[in-house]
């Protein structure tokens, strides 16, 4: 197997690049300066808590890629080093469950494949060679095996219809599923373990090897996401049992400590899974009835792992984000995180539950990994149990000491219905409340998303780039948006656009009643829901704003329905199919109000966006050159995934550059450009 040499680099040079020269004087940071910062993710602790395995990203502008090694370090702090240093990207770095090496994935050779590496340095040994790369993985519990997910090859049949007719693809007929393999590491013979007509999604290896729970669903289309269950596949002979099989989603299994339990996520047969709450419930391994714990916990809750010490989740409370603990028996739920106000994620927890590494990030800083026992647990689950003192592993924000920045902070009003809205507003750091700014709102998509008081996170909206100029900014949390509880995320039911909208404007008129907004001066912009938001404001209430910006948004719900590829999100908000009620898709549709739009509308839309596909932006496009708007489509190539969001450093820049130059135009005639800032 071929074996590919990492330099077991330490940390010096690294933290070099990511400081900022000292002694310089502050200035406001330029779009390239924004899209190049290193920044963190996917912590992994060792099962003994003393070692801590995460990502560092940096942009390649040469090659136009984010890339992203492997690091490692002391749980107990000291200095990191870099542990992987390959061409492309390292990523996904998981421990054995003996400590003694790292997995990761990498498309070093292209397509991706699993690697193993000694911690302490060394060459990585290349597992895999699948055809079309690996998906995930997760290491047996001997540490002798892994289990992983590749999509099955081209059938022989396809492969000769290819070679005779050429490709094409039959619509919900071609799909290629993910099946499931474990390798054994000592002789790289790989065992099929699950395959038919179904798609592998997550799954989780028994504590004693013998077996593995795995959720799958008809087909890997995202439309199909409801129809998840979930089987147990014994090792030993590949037999395949059902254990979960009412109506979905039901994902992401995980084995109690003992084995005699499997906890998962579901909407427990909720027909309105798209913004019903994600619970947590738990089922005998050898099958049984479901019994949800976690009904008392009014948000989706992620599972993060089961210990002897309480099961582990991740929860969102309304714009922070934190670490929970349950006991699977009484349904006790204690809140893990240290403090109010952090945005924690990415939790890692170590084998005994002791200790647990995180991402974690507030208003004055972007996330960076940390470290901390669980030792201050209350073993009768009080409602607030934390951690020791967190310790920081990394300083990513060092690179941001000489940049001019914002304040930020989370505010809240009355929408026209009565109904509490919070969002972020960034402010520049000389606010004064006695004048008045220009406003520009920046919506986010989802819905079900969440705008979260985090500096330096837009790689869309120059934020950062405009607040240091004299800019508001407000990010509405509006009706639907995660972290508030079901019932708000139901708000927006058969009121999509209208009640959206409500929750925008009212949050602008709070910030005019209190005399620090100027009305004249106001523009909007989101992208995906955030964009259909915007479309609707550009149409339905144009006479608020000055320039809007519509980024992959919905201008037509018929349209939408008839070629997303998430066609029950439709019919679940608003109750219907355009053919059943045209009415209620006549008045959530921006398209609708087409004669009333007059503001200068930037409309943004990726090539191939199966999501939101672009017939959408060639129809808004159109409808407000019939009435002599002032607009421009921009339609851009090369997003990656299903093409519904910039993927790349260049496709980044040209997003927000196109944006600041659309609001310079029509808002800040006399600002300069400042994507490497020159006028």
């Amino acid at each position: 197997m071929k074996k590919i040499a990492i330099a077991a680099c330490t940390l010096s040079s690294a933290i070099v690049s990511a400081q900022a020269p000292i002694g310089l004087p502050k200035a406001p940071p330029t779009v390239d300066q924004i899209l190049s910062l290193k920044r963190v993710g996917s912590p992994a602790i060792s099962p003994d808590g003393r070692r801590v395995a995460y990502t560092v990203r940096e942009t390649n502008w040469d090659d136009n890629e984010y890339e992203t090694e492997v690091w490692l370090a002391d749980a107990t702090g000291g200095t990191p080093r870099q542990l992987t240093n390959a061409r492309k990207s390292s990523r996904a770095p998981a421990w054995s469950p003996d400590g003694s090496r790292l997995a990761f994935l990498s498309d070093r050779t292209d397509k991706t494949q699993i690697y193993v590496i000694n911690p302490s340095g060394g060459e990585a040994d290349a597992v895999t060679s699948v055809e079309d790369g690996v998906n995930s993985f997760e290491w047996a519990p001997d540490s002798k095996r892994i289990a992983y997910t590749a999509t099955e090859a081209k059938s022989a049949a396809l492969k000769e219809r290819e070679k005779k007719y050429g490709e094409f693809k039959v619509v919900e007929h071609d799909y290629r599923m993910s099946q499931l393999f474990a390798v054994d590491l000592a002789t790289r013979k790989t065992q099929a373990l699950a395959s038919g007509a179904f798609t592998v999604g997550s799954f989780a290896w028994s504590p004693d090897g013998s077996r593995i729970a795995f959720d799958h669903r008809v087909n890997p289309s995202p439309g199909f996401g409801g129809s998840a269950d979930i089987s147990v596949v014994t090792v030993a002979d590949g037999s395949v049992r059902k254990l979960v099989t009412q109506d979905g989603p039901d994902t992401h299994p995980v084995w109690s400590p003992d084995g005699s339990r499997i906890a998962f996520e579901t909407t427990m047969a909720s027909p309105d899974y798209f913004y019903s709450n994600g619970r947590i419930a738990t089922v005998a391994s050898n099958g049984g009835v479901p019994t949800v714990i976690t009904d008392a916990f009014d948000e989706d809750a992620s599972v993060v792992g089961w210990r002897q010490n309480g099961l582990f989740f991740a929860a969102s409370q309304k714009t922070y984000a934190y670490l929970y603990r349950i006991d699977p028996n009484t349904k006790a739920i204690a809140k893990v995180t240290p403090a109010d106000g952090s945005v924690g994620s990415s939790f890692s927890v170590s084998a005994d539950g002791s200790k647990v590494a995180f991402l974690d990030s507030n208003t004055q800083a972007m996330a960076e990994v940390e470290v901390a026992a669980t030792s201050a647990l209350s073993p009768n689950y009080s409602a607030t149990s934390g951690f020791t003192a967190p310790a920081k592993l990394t300083d990513m924000n060092a690179q941001t000491t000489n940049w001019t920045t914002s304040t930020l902070e989370v505010v809240s009003w009355k929408s026209q219905d009565g109904a509490t809205i919070e969002g972020v507003l960034h402010k520049p750091i000389d606010f004064s409340p006695s004048r008045m700014y220009p406003l520009l709102v920046v919506i986010h998509g989802g819905p079900t998303g969440v705008s979260r008081a985090i500096p330096f996170t837009s790689t869309i909206y120059p934020i950062d780039v405009w607040v240091p100029r004299g800019v508001l900014v407000l990010e509405p949390n509006y009706r639907g948006s995660a972290g508030y509880g079901e019932k708000f995320r139901a708000l927006n039911v058969r009121n999509l656009g209208v009640g959206d909208a409500w929750d925008v404007l009212s949050g602008i008129d709070s910030l005019i009643a209190k005399g620090i907004v100027d009305p004249s001066r106001v523009g909007a912009m989101g992208w995906s829901q955030g964009g259909y938001i915007s479309a609707f404001l550009a149409t339905h209430d144009a006479g608020r704003f000055k320039a809007i910006s519509v980024g992959a948004g919905i201008s037509d719900w018929m349209t939408y329905y008839v070629n997303t590829d998430i066609t029950p999100f439709t019919r679940q908000y608003l109750k219907g199919t355009p053919w059943a009620d045209p009415e209620v898709y006549a008045k959530t549709s921006p398209i609708t109000y087409i004669k009333q739009a007059k503001t200068p509308t930037l409309i943004q839309h990726g090539a191939a966006d199966e999501r939101v596909p672009l017939p959408n932006a060639f129809e808004l496009y159109r409808g407000l050159l019939d009435n002599n708007v002032p607009s421009k489509l921009i339609v851009y190539e090369g997003f990656g995934g299903i093409g519904h969001g910039p993927s790349k450093p260049k496709s980044n820049r040209a997003t927000m550059d196109h944006n600041l130059d659309w609001f310079d135009q029509y808002m800040f005639p006399s600002s300069t450009k400042t994507s490497n800032g020159q006028k």
